[in-house]
C-alpha cells in the first residue's frame, strides 16, 4: 500500500510542478505590455504628428 501511496505522491507532486510553470503566463504579460505600449505610442503620434511635422519642417527651412 506504501508504494501506491509513494506513487500517487509522486504524480501529484509532478502535476503541480506542470501546472504551477509561468512561462507561459509570463509571455501573455510581455505581449500585453508590448500591445499597450504601441498602442500609446500610436495615439500619442496620431495626436501630436501635426505639429511634430511642423517642428521639424521649421527647423528644416532654419537650416
Amino acid at each position: 500500500m506504501s508504494a501506491v501511496f509513494i506513487s500517487l505522491l509522486a504524480f501529484v507532486a509532478s502535476a503541480k510542478t506542470r501546472f504551477s510553470s509561468e512561462k507561459g503566463a509570463t509571455a501573455v504579460e510581455y505581449g500585453l505590455l508590448v500591445a499597450l505600449i504601441a498602442a500609446v505610442i500610436i495615439v500619442v503620434v496620431a495626436t501630436l504628428g501635426g505639429q511634430i511635422n511642423t517642428a521639424f519642417t521649421t527647423v528644416s527651412n532654419a537650416l
